[in-house]
């Protein structure tokens, strides 16, 4: 495998491009080498085009790197990194996969196609297993695999120890970070001293997604998990930090002890992945933890944080949704690919 893959990030000037660049600098296996944006920033310097957002300074790698069109011709990279609206990931996702790029997506319009690897690490990597289905089927030289949405990648690493309780159905209310919805995304007059107890499609992903994630790969497709959910998703005034109360039913019936334990012992062996965090799942006993912005930065942005777990089984669970929800989760995706020579 060569030494340093490049990279190429699409949607490089929104939030999540941000993040993408953020987890991309200095990383010992990824070089980025393009970026790539909508027609109005194509041609200008990324430091003139891009109004970075972040806690960090922006990089001086790529400060002055010419921004280019988000077109497969015009991008020099071996895998992508895709921060595309849904709407126009649709049809430019499959077009990089078509020319050869590995396509490393955080958008959902690939997420629930049933040829198209939808992965945790943690969680279901034997699900890459798609990847032969899909270039079979749809003739590509190169391969779409995405992650699943911000809310939903916080609960489904804390279901999978759950699972071996006979996991039945799971009840969940989450409260999302305002950059969940991007910086132009919730108004300040909107959220501010409010609740908003709807998010558009959100509900529907929470209870799709984890069934696929906890479903089981037969060599041809996934078959989903028989499980029950039911979400009801919120916007709360918090910056960054989805927290979420979750109920879970078992036929088992664990004690509040035996779940902590499983918490405790979730520990899958992906070898030396650079963005993989030491403990995955952090459980805190205070009674008034997981917080925001005290645990969204836990493993670097990587770990979700558990706790208050109740008879019932209920508990809370919290992470930082543009990092592990997002880019993180993404850029994680291809070290493991990258692991597997499948870059």
């Amino acid at each position: 495998m060569p030494e340093t893959i490049r990279a190429g990030i699409l949607g490089a000037t929104g939030a999540v491009g941000q993040r993408f660049i953020q987890a991309l600098e200095n990383h010992p296996w990824f070089e980025i080498t393009c970026l790539a944006a909508s027609e109005k920033s194509a041609g200008k310097k990324y430091g003139k085009a891009a109004n970075w957002r972040l806690e960090s300074k922006m990089p001086d790698s790529v400060t002055g790197m010419e921004i280019v069109p988000v077109d497969p011709k015009k991008v020099d990279a071996d895998v992508v990194f895709s921060a595309l609206p849904s709407s126009f990931a649709k049809t430019v996702e499959a077009e990089f996969a078509k020319e050869g790029f590995v396509v490393a997506s955080n958008a959902s319009a690939f997420r629930m196609e049933k040829d198209v690897p939808l992965v945790v690490p943690e969680v279901n990597a034997d699900h890459l297993g798609l990847i032969d289905v899909q270039q079979d089927k749809r003739g590509w030289d190169g391969y779409i695999v995405t992650n699943p949405n911000c809310s939903t990648i916080i609960m489904v690493p804390t279901l999978k120890p759950l699972m071996a309780f006979g996991l039945e159905s799971v009840q969940v209310a989450t409260m999302q970070a305002v950059s969940g919805a991007g910086y132009d995304g919730v108004a300040s007059m909107a959220i501010m001293d409010n609740i908003i107890p709807y998010i558009g499609s959100e509900e529907e992903k929470m209870e799709s997604e984890p069934l696929k994630l906890l479903g089981e790969f037969d060599g041809s497709e996934v078959v989903p998990a028989d499980i029950k959910i039911s979400a009801s998703c919120n916007r709360v005034p918090v910056m960054d930090g989805h927290t979420e109360a979750i109920w879970a039913k078992m036929t088992d019936n664990p004690t509040p002890e035996q779940v902590r334990q499983a918490f405790l012992n979730f520990k899958p062996d992906l070898g030396d992945l650079p963005t993989e965090p030491e403990q995955v799942l952090i459980v805190r006993d205070e009674p008034d933890r997981p917080q925001p912005r005290l645990d969204r930065s836990m493993g670097k942005g990587m770990s979700i944080t558990v706790g208050r777990i109740r008879e019932g089984i209920r508990y809370m669970a919290m992470g930082h949704n543009t990092i592990r929800g997002a880019a993180g989760a993404s850029v994680l995706n291809a070290e493991l690919l990258h692991k597997m020579g499948k870059l």
